[in-house]
């Protein structure tokens, strides 16, 4: 297990060598140690500017991280034209090298905090659409009754799941709070929370009420959204939780 002693140490050194690279032109910390929130159990995330093709120094920087921090294991996250790459160390430490063409370079979130470089200006990242939201839960209510209906219990649960997700969401937009990644859904208020807890499926054989439970309070944030659609929706997603 790491300890933060150990998480600073190895960003320094991993900023001091994005210094030191001529190639690198900016960085930036992301994540919650840019907003000073980080607790024992907190990444690191950092943020590259490269001045040309980033593949050179990914590989640079990947090189670095077996040979001298214990890498045990990476993935690659592409955003646009840049390149998250994914680290878990032998002490269980997640580190996330964000590789960005210089030109790309800059905040779209809170979670940036310049070290060196130039940013350049770029627009906030939007969050979720909540009519977005709206439908893609509709759609998973569907899936959720047929997967009922033809006896597929483990089906039924995943899609009831992407329900109660869209939901949530919807109800951390309404309260302001991040709705992406469940990031803002221990900050809602207990009154919102308390009960999805009926949402969750205790055994394949509670299917149905977590159903019935979760169509209720997806009803109950589209109203919040627009009401006349809740008004259409709300019967059929009440018909649709009648599967046996």
């Amino acid at each position: 297990m790491f300890t933060p002693e150990d998480r600073t140490l190895l960003r320094d050194t991993l900023v001091d060598a994005a210094r030191s690279d001529e190639r690198v032109t900016g960085a930036a910390l992301t994540g919650s140690a840019a907003l000073g929130a980080e607790d024992a159990w907190s990444d690191i995330d950092l943020a590259f500017a490269v001045d040309g093709d980033p593949g050179p120094v990914l590989a640079d920087f990947t090189t670095q991280m077996y040979r001298d921090h214990a890498a045990v294991h990476h993935m690659d996250v592409v955003f646009e034209r840049t390149v998250f790459r994914v680290f878990l160390l032998a002490n269980t430490l997640e580190v996330d090298l964000a590789f960005w063409p210089a030109a790309d370079f800059g905040a779209t979130t809170p979670k940036f905090r310049l070290l060196f470089g130039t940013p350049q200006d770029r627009p906030a990242t939007p969050p979720p659409d909540a009519h977005r939201l709206i439908d893609l839960a509709w759609l998973h209510a569907l899936h959720a009754r047929s997967s009922i209906e033809r006896g597929r219990g483990w089906q039924a649960e995943y899609m009831i799941g992407r329900v109660r997700e869209y939901a949530l969401a919807l109800a951390c937009l309404r309260h302001d709070v991040p709705a992406v990644e469940g990031r803002g859904l221990d900050r809602l208020p207990a009154e919102i929370t308390k009960p999805f807890e009926a949402t969750l499926v205790g055994g394949l054989d509670e299917v149905g009420q977590a159903f019935h439970a979760v169509a209720e309070l997806f009803i109950g944030e589209i109203e919040h959204v627009d009401p006349e659609l809740a008004q259409r929706l709300a019967p059929l997603l009440r018909e649709i939780t009648q599967a046996r």
